[in-house]
C-alpha cells in the first residue's frame, strides 16, 4: 500500500543498540500520542460549541417547518410509508447500538500465555513502494519479546519501484538469519506477495503486519495468545491506530475513528467469535485454516475477474465460513500510516467499500446456513447491519438529496445536532479510554463524512467489479 507515509525517525534513530533504543524511542512516541496541540484544540473545542449552537438555533427556528413535514407527509401514501421505513431503521439503528454495546462490555482481551504455550509464528511483510519505513517495520519486528526459537520473519518486495529493496538488504545485513527476504519478478498485488509468504511460512501461526506498520513489543505474543486458549479460534485481529497523526488534521480524526472501529465495534464482535474482517496492518491466522481456504483465497474473482482488493476481509470471510472463532486483542497494538490528503483518504474508502460490497454478498451464501455449532446468531445479527447499510444507501442517498432541495436549513440543522448527538459518544469514548482531549476530533471527522464521504457507499456498489489498488501510486515522502 503506497499510501503518503512519514518518517519513524523520532521512535528509530539508529541501529546502534537498535534493541534498546527502539523501545525507548517507541516508548516515548506512544507517551507523545497523548497531547494534543493547544492551538488545534482550541479551533475544535470551539467549532464544537459552534456548531451545537448552529444546531439549536436551526431547530428552534424551523420547527414549524418540522410538524408542515410530518402534516405534508402524512396527507400521501409516499410519505406515510417512507415515516414508517425510516421509523423502522431508527429502531434497527438504536437497537443494533444497544446490542453492540452490551457485547463491547462483555468483552476482556485473552491474557498473555507463557513462553511455554506460545505457538510458533511466521510473521510475512508484503511491500510495495515503502522506502525506509519497511526497514522500521522489521526492526520494530525483531524488536519484539517473542522467543526468537519460535518466530519466522519473512518479507516480501512485490516488486516495488523504489529503494525498498535496498532497506530490505540493510535489514537482513542486521538481523542475519532471523530475517528472510524474498523479491517478486514484478508486481502482482499484495494477496499474491502474501501467498508466496504463506507457502514458505513454517510456523503454526501466520502473523500479516503491513510494512507501513510498527509493533510495540509484546503485541506479537498478545495476538497470537488467543490460539493457545481457544481451540477454535481460527484468525485474530489486532488493534490499529495510527501512526502519523502528529501534524495533519486527517490523521488525527482517524486515529480516533479507528478507536472506534476496532476497541468498540470489533470488541463486540470478538464477544460473539465473529469479527468480520481482521486487519492487513495486523492479523493472525491458524496454518490449517489459511491452507483450507489458500486456494480458493489466490484464485478468488468476483464478477468474472480476479480479486486484486480486500484480501484480509476475503481471508476473514473464508475462515468463519470454516466454522472457526474469529477474534480481536485489544492489547495487540500496531500503529500505521493513513493517507494525509482527502484524495488518498477517498481511494483508501472505496477500496474499503467495494470489499464490503463482494464480501457481504459472499457471506450471504454461507451465513444462515449451520456453518458452525454453535454461536450463530449473533454472526446473523452482525451480517443483516452490513447487509442493510448496503441495501439502504442508495434510498437514503436520494432522501437525503430531496431533503437539501426542498429544505435545506433545515436538513442543516437537523444533520449538526444529529451529529453532535453520534459524535458526542465517539469524543467520551475514546476520552474514557486514553485520558486525552484528542477525541474531540470526533466531530470534525462526522463532518466531514456526511458532507464529502457520503458518497462513498453508493460509488462503491456501482464500481464493486472494479479492480485496482487505487492508492499505491500515490506520491510519498519518505
Amino acid at each position: 500500500m503506497s499510501k503518503k507515509k512519514y518518517s519513524s525517525k523520532t521512535i528509530l534513530t539508529s541501529t546502534k543498540s537498535k534493541t534498546k533504543k527502539l523501545s525507548n524511542n517507541l516508548s516515548s512516541f506512544l507517551n507523545s500520542k497523548s497531547k494534543i496541540e493547544s492551538p488545534y484544540n482550541k479551533i475544535v473545542l470551539f467549532s464544537s460549541f459552534l456548531l451545537f449552537c448552529i444546531g439549536i438555533y436551526f431547530l428552534s427556528v424551523f420547527h414549524n417547518d418540522f410538524e408542515q413535514i410530518n402534516a405534508d407527509n402524512a396527507s400521501n401514501a409516499i410519505g406515510y410509508r417512507f415515516i414508517i421505513v425510516a421509523t423502522c431503521l431508527f429502531i434497527f439503528k438504536v437497537s443494533f447500538f444497544i446490542f453492540k454495546a452490551y457485547n463491547y462490555f462483555k468483552y476482556t482481551p485473552i491474557e498473555t500465555v507463557s513462553n511455554k504455550e506460545l505457538p510458533t509464528v511466521t510473521v510475512i511483510v508484503p511491500a510495495y513502494n515503502e522506502g525506509k519505513q519497511v526497514w522500521h517495520t522489521l526492526m520494530s519486528l525483531d524488536n519484539s519479546d517473542y522467543p526468537k526459537d519460535k518466530i519466522q520473519i519473512i518479507s516480501i518486495d512485490d516488486g516495488s519501484k523504489d529503494d525498498t529493496w535496498k532497506w530490505m538488504l540493510d535489514a537482513k545485513d542486521k538481523l542475519g538469519n532471523r530475517l528472510e527476504i524474498y523479491q517478486q519478478p514484478e508486481n502482482q498485488g499484495k494477496r499474491h506477495a502474501l501467498y508466496r509468504g504463506f507457502n514458505l511460512a513454517t510456523g503454526d501461526i501466520y502473523v500479516t503486519v503491513d510494512s507501513d506498520s510498527i509493533v510495540t513489543e509484546d503485541t506479537l505474543r498478545n495476538l497470537v495468545s488467543p490460539f493457545s486458549k481457544d481451540k477454535q479460534c481460527g484468525a485474530v485481529a489486532g488493534n490499529i491506530r495510527v501512526l502519523n497523526n502528529k501534524k495533519e488534521i486527517l490523521p488525527k480524526m482517524l486515529d480516533v475513528s479507528f478507536v472506534m472501529s476496532f476497541e468498540f465495534v470489533r470488541s463486540a464482535e470478538s464477544n460473539l467469535n465473529s469479527v468480520l474482517c481482521t486487519p492487513g496492518a495486523l492479523a493472525a491466522y491458524g496454518s490449517s485454516a489459511v491452507h483450507k481456504c489458500l486456494p480458493e483465497w489466490i484464485n478468488q474473482k468476483f464478477m468474472g475477474k480476479a480479486s486484486d482488493i480486500g484480501e484480509d476481509r476475503a481471508m476473514t470471510n473464508m475462515i468463519l465460513k470454516q466454522g472457526q472463532h474469529v477474534l480481536f486483542q485489544k492489547n495487540a497494538v500496531a500503529y500505521t500510516n493513513v493517507p494525509e490528503q482527502y484524495l488518498g483518504l477517498y481511494k483508501m474508502f472505496i477500496r474499503w467499500g467495494r470489499s464490503n460490497v463482494r464480501e457481504n454478498l459472499e457471506m450471504a451464501k454461507y451465513v444462515f446456513t449451520n456453518f458452525r455449532t454453535t454461536g450463530k446468531t449473533g454472526t446473523r445479527i452482525l451480517f443483516i447491519s452490513q447487509f442493510l447499510k448496503i441495501l439502504m444507501s442508495y434510498p437514503l442517498l436520494i432522501s437525503m438529496l430531496f431533503f437539501v432541495a426542498v429544505h435545506p436549513l433545515l436538513f442543516l440543522g437537523s444533520t449538526l445536532v444529529s451529529i453532535l448527538i453520534v459524535s458526542t459518544f465517539s469524543v467520551i469514548f475514546f476520552t474514557s479510554q486514553y485520558k486525552t482531549t484528542q477525541g474531540i476530533w470526533a466531530y470534525a471527522y462526522s463532518i466531514m463524512y456526511t458532507f464529502a464521504l457520503f458518497w462513498i457507499t453508493p460509488y462503491a456498489i456501482a464500481t464493486a467489479s472494479r479492480r485496482g489498488w487505487l492508492t499505491r501510486e500515490l506520491s510519498v515522502s519518505k
